[in-house]
Parts: C-alpha cells; structure tokens; sequence
C-alpha cells in the first residue's frame, strides 16, 4: 500500500514558515505583505476559493483585500481596476480569480496585471521566466507538487516524469520544474499514441487531465510517485481526482489523496509568492 502524501501538513508547513518571516519583516519594516483578490460573479467554487484565500492572509499576518464585483461588470471597469491596484502600493500581490463571466476577456486581464504583483505567475513575462529558469514566482498548484516531493525527500533528478494534460495552469509549468530539477519529462495529451503503455514508464506521474478517475491501476508502475492534480465530483456530488484512488494505491509507492493533497498547496503557495513579490518591491 503506498504512502499517503498528506497536503494538508505540508501547506501548515509551509504557511508558518511564510507567517514566521512575516513577523520579522514586520518588526524590520512596520509592513505587512498585501494580497488583493478580485472576484467577478457569484460561482459557488470561486466563492470557496476566495474565502480560503482570505482566511490563509488572516492567518499568515498579510493584508487581505476583496472586490466582489458582479456579473455584469464590463471589461473597461475591471482593468480600471487592474490599474488602479498595479499602483497602490500597499499591494504587493493581485489574484483574479477564474474562470471570469464569458464577456470578459481572461487573457487581457492577465496581462495587464503587472508582473512583479502577478503572484499566480500567469502573465506572459513571468512564464517566460520559468522557462529559462530565472524566475521570481512559480503557478501555485506546479510549485505546490514540487513542494510535496521535497518535502517527502522523493528524488526527481534522472526519475522518468510523466505529466498527463498540457494546461498552462498546471501541465506546461509542471513539466518545466520537472525539467529544471533533472527529471527525464514527457507530456501527454489527448492526441498521445499509447497512453497506458507511457505512464507506466513514469517514476514520477502527474495526473492533471481533468477526467474523473482517467488514470487507472494499470496505467501506474510498481512503486511509482502518483500526484493527482484533478479536482472533480462525480455523479452522486463527491470529489474525486483524476486518478482511480482506489486502484493506485495498491501499486504506487506514494500517493496524493483528493480531497487533501495538492488542494492545500495552491494557497500555501500563493501566501509564498506573496511574500516574495513584497520583499522584491520593498528591496528586501
């Protein structure tokens, strides 16, 4: 049976580190890191998000800043917004949640957050970064895996790492930490030829497809690392990842669980990046 990956005692780990730095800095410089969150709408998921986004600033000591704006908020209204936070200069980090009502163009948005606040590391100069290897932040839910892995002292350095779906959000940055640290990547998708047959070469699989239970026990190695990204709900309302839970766990040496595992780590991460966009915009 493989060993339970425990999300939720790592991003603690996480969280007090990033609270206890907060403190010093605070007692150094009277300041405190600022996050501002802004959320268009009223879906239910976003609503959950947002709200522990909250409750991890109140508990790691940050400023905290909520813009709820409705539905019908126009594209011209929300990058004023935009503009106006880029400049406020309590704010050291901007999160907007997505996905944003369909009149709204995400990507617009994206990049008119500047990128030393880009804190979800989404804006194009940021992710260029990343590729090089010469950048300030990380997406929360890929550095959050990468966190996982260290934490439980799994070696990545010449491990074959398999990475199933091609997201901007998780795969494409996935494979690249991946990559930077010297694991041997392949990314699968929807047009890969012999899917069973390539993760079953995988040392390291990361599961981030968004398919209930895609990735079935005998899709998985003996002794395989399995990381399951997929947050989904089933047809009697329970969640459940991409991963037959179930079925890997019998053949798998660790394992992340849904909910519990990566979920947590996206807001650890996010308090993180915070803290290092405050320490860079106050020359820290």
């Amino acid at each position: 049976m493989a060993i339970i990956i425990d999300g939720k005692t790592v991003s603690a780990s996480v969280k007090n580190s990033v609270a206890e730095e907060c403190r010093t800095l605070f007692e150094k410089t009277g300041k405190k890191p600022g996050l501002a969150v802004i959320i268009v709408g009223d879906d239910p998921a976003s609503r959950v998000y947002v709200n522990n986004k909250k409750k991890a600033c109140e508990l790691v000591g940050f400023v905290s800043r909520e813009y709820a704006l409705p539905a019908s908020t126009s594209q011209e209204e929300l990058s004023a917004l935009v503009k106006e936070l880029n400049s406020d200069r309590e704010i050291n980090g901007i999160l907007c949640q997505l996905p944003l009502p369909k009149h709204l163009d995400e990507k617009a948005v994206i990049e008119l957050i500047a990128p030393e606040k880009d804190v979800d590391a989404f804006h194009a100069s940021n992710v260029g970064k990343i590729m090089i290897g010469d950048f300030d932040f990380l997406p929360c839910t890929p550095a959050g895996v990468m966190e996982m892995l260290d934490y439980y002292n799994i070696e990545i350095a010449g491990k074959e790492c398999v990475v199933v779906g091609r997201s901007n959000i998780v795969g494409k940055p996935m494979s690249m930490l991946l990559l930077h640290r010297n694991g041997t990547v392949t990314i699968c998708h929807s047009k890969t030829k012999n899917l069973k047959e390539v993760c079953r070469r995988a040392d390291i699989l990361v599961a981030a497809v968004g398919i209930p239970k895609f990735v079935s026990g005998d899709m998985i190695k003996e002794g395989a690392v399995v990381i399951d990204v997929g947050i989904n709900r089933t047809a009697d309302g329970k969640l459940c990842g991409d991963v037959d839970f179930a079925e890997a766990e019998k053949v798998a040496s660790y394992i992340t669980p849904v909910p519990g595992g990566v979920g947590p780590m996206t807001i650890a991460v996010l308090m993180k990046n915070t803290l290092t966009a405050f320490k860079l915009q106050n020359l820290l």
